[in-house]
């Protein structure tokens, strides 16, 4: 069984409610209905619209969110030029989760949440999977004390990082167009409503197993939510589901450490160090180990996890 602190131990720092949130539900659940209902007849009509989408989910979810936002924007594990950098975020954005500065926003609060002794549901996965989706995808949290999690002065004062902020919705537009003009209704269901809809709801999936189950070697302690590897998803995200090794290590550009722990996302940055664009990559060790991350004996596992 699992262990949940009670409500009460959560500090004031985190203590707070989920608030249903119209215009994230109303975002979201557009872009589900519209591929749940023309995915099939799209399908039917122009098989090609499929592999579009399979192009550019692998595309903005590898290059630009593993990548892009989250190894690089976030946790700056490796430098490219600033007109690369830029690019690959505009890739990260095209998936649909949010703006560059809101979604490290949301990281930092999340991540500064999970490492604390006792954190709310919404931030710990704790809930079933029905609940914790609703909650992640169509709701907010609303802190009882006003929460800032901290953000790097250099992204929050990059303009074009401003510009994609105010305008991350917009940006499926030209693309959403082009689709259209080029392969008709079904490259539009495909290449936009599809993509963005298998895209967030993964993301989502990602995360919600991966600080559930899995297997590990490192421990957080004193953290109240733990990161698990996942054999098949870490395969298939781009490396995000080996969490253990994340949680671990998240200063790493690494995130699949051994041999069998597929990680398409280093691929990529191996590629770009490869072509000399990628500098100061920094890998699994002592400088981007996480202090309190210490290996789990056998038959051992941390609290609040299954």
């Amino acid at each position: 069984m699992r262990t949940v602190p009670p409500a009460e131990q959560i500090p004031p720092s985190g203590a707070g409610r989920v608030v249903w949130d119209g215009w994230r539900s109303a975002w979201f659940g557009t872009f589900v209905v519209a591929a749940v209902a023309g995915a099939v007849p799209a399908a039917i009509r122009a098989p090609g619209a499929v592999a579009l989408c399979g192009v550019t989910t692998a595309l903005t979810l590898c290059a630009g969110h593993s990548v892009g936002i989250h190894r690089g924007l976030i946790h700056r594990a490796y430098h490219v030029p600033r007109w690369l950098e830029h690019a690959l975020v505009y890739l990260g954005v095209l998936v649909g989760l949010g703006g560059p500065i809101g979604l490290v926003r949301i990281h930092n609060t999340r991540d500064h949440q999970q490492n604390q002794p006792a954190c709310h549901d919404f931030f710990a996965h704790r809930q079933a999977a029905w609940r914790d989706y609703f909650w992640n995808l169509h709701c907010r949290f609303e802190f009882r004390i006003p929460f800032d999690p901290r953000v790097d002065s250099q992204i929050a004062r990059d303009g074009f990082y401003r510009f994609l902020e105010r305008t991350w919705r917009w940006q499926q537009l030209p693309w959403a167009l082009l689709f259209l003009v080029v392969g008709g209704w079904p490259w539009l269901v495909w290449g936009t409503f599809v993509r963005v809809a298998v895209s967030t709801t993964g993301h989502w999936f990602v995360g919600y197993v991966a600080h559930r189950t899995g297997y590990q070697a490192f421990a957080n302690q004193g953290a109240a939510v733990q990161g698990w590897n996942s054999a098949l998803l870490g395969a298939i995200s781009m490396g995000e589901g080996w969490h253990n090794n994340h949680h671990t290590y998240p200063g790493s550009a690494r995130i699949g450490i051994r041999w069998w722990e597929i990680d398409a996302g280093w691929w990529f940055i191996a590629v770009l160090r490869a072509l000399g664009l990628a500098r100061d990559v920094r890998l699994p060790g002592d400088e981007t180990r996480t202090p309190s991350a210490t290996p789990v004996r056998d038959g051992t596992r941390p609290r609040y996890c299954r």
